[in-house]
């Protein structure tokens, strides 16, 4: 169910200038807003660490270490 709210212009204009195509509509970029601000899953965050622990141990390969090992 659809309903109205009341924004000021200061407000609907900040969300204008937000849009990231014409169309896209005032809910889509509260919605995205919205999302910004959730809480990453915990899930996310062993993965971020792990990530992490490798980078500090070496675990990883530069951009042209993969080219070279692709022939690319």
């Amino acid at each position: 169910m659809a309903t109205t709210i009341q924004i000021s212009r200061d407000l609907q204009k900040a969300l204008a200038d937000r849009k990231l195509f014409d169309r896209e509509t005032y809910e889509e970029i509260i919605w995205d807003l919205i999302e910004d601000t959730i809480e990453i899953s915990e899930q996310t965050k062993k993965d971020i660490a792990k990530a992490r622990r490798d980078i500090r141990e070496g675990r990883v390969y530069s951009q042209d270490e993969v080219k070279k090992e692709l022939d690319l």
